[in-house]
Order: C-alpha cells, then structure tokens, then sequence
C-alpha cells in the first residue's frame, strides 16, 4: 500500500510538472507568435521603404539621364560653334551682332540689354548664325539669354 500511494504521489507530481511544462510551452508559444508578427510588421515597413528608395532612385536616375543628355547636346552645340565660329570671318560676327564701336567685344542680352560683366573665358556663343548656345531660339527665346557681339 504504501509503495501505491508513492507511486501515486510521482504520478501526481508528474502531472504537475507535465502541466507547467505545457503553460511555459504555451507562453513561449505566444511570445514566438508576438515576435514574429512583429517581425512581419517589420518587413512590410522594410518593404515600403525600399519601394520608396526604389522610387527614388528611378526618378534621380531618371533626372540624370535628362541632364546627360543635355550636356550631350551642349557639348554637341559648343563643337559645332567652336567649328563654325573659327572658319568665320570677323565681318561675319560683326554683321550679325552688330557692333556697337566700344573697341572690343562685349556681351548683349537678345533683348538689346548690355551685360556690364567681362566675357567669361570660357564663353562659348553661337554668334555665327544668332542663336541662343543655352536654347538655340533665334534671339526671340524669351529667356536672359546672350550673345557675343564683336565691335
């Protein structure tokens, strides 16, 4: 009888210890599920984000293709002046800027104003056919654009 109730007693205790088990189990369970809900939470965030930088990166990419392809055609343009303007004779560019007798050359806004500041050294001017080098309009762009003028 006695060796009964001490096997009851394991059993018991078993049982116990079996039930604690469970609970931690079941604790560990729902801080696994917490923290991998959170870590999906996490991810779509990640996710956003990454979309975002996507974005972004499309439109700056986007941007900067833009602006090679201007200084494409910038650098195109400036090669053709360069061409044209040293196979041109002076008469030409005084003809078409019109020289205004100050003794050298200085800069005229297409809308007939004077630019007081000196000619940059690295200007490049489509002066030879009278168009704008920074829009390629006709001296009616609208724009503070200048063209050189030779006197």
């Amino acid at each position: 009888m006695e060796a009964i109730k001490k096997k009851m007693q394991m059993l018991k205790l078993d049982k116990e210890n079996a039930i604690d088990r469970a609970e931690q189990a079941e604790a560990d369970k729902k801080q696994a599920e917490d923290r991998c809900k959170q870590l999906e939470e996490e991810q779509q965030g990640l996710q956003k984000k990454l979309k975002g930088t996507e974005d972004e990166v499309e439109k700056y990419s986007e941007s900067v293709k833009e602006a090679q392809e201007k200084l494409e055609q910038a650098e195109k343009k400036a090669t053709d002046v360069s061409r044209h303007a040293s196979s041109s004779s002076p008469e030409q560019a005084v003809d078409l800027g019109g020289a205004k007798g100050r003794g050298g050359p200085y800069m005229e806004s297409v809308r007939g104003e004077d630019c007081q500041d000196p000619i940059p050294s690295m200007l490049t001017l489509n002066w030879a056919d009278g168009s704008c080098v920074g829009c390629g309009a006709q001296a009616s762009c609208g724009e503070q654009c200048w063209l050189l003028v030779l006197s």
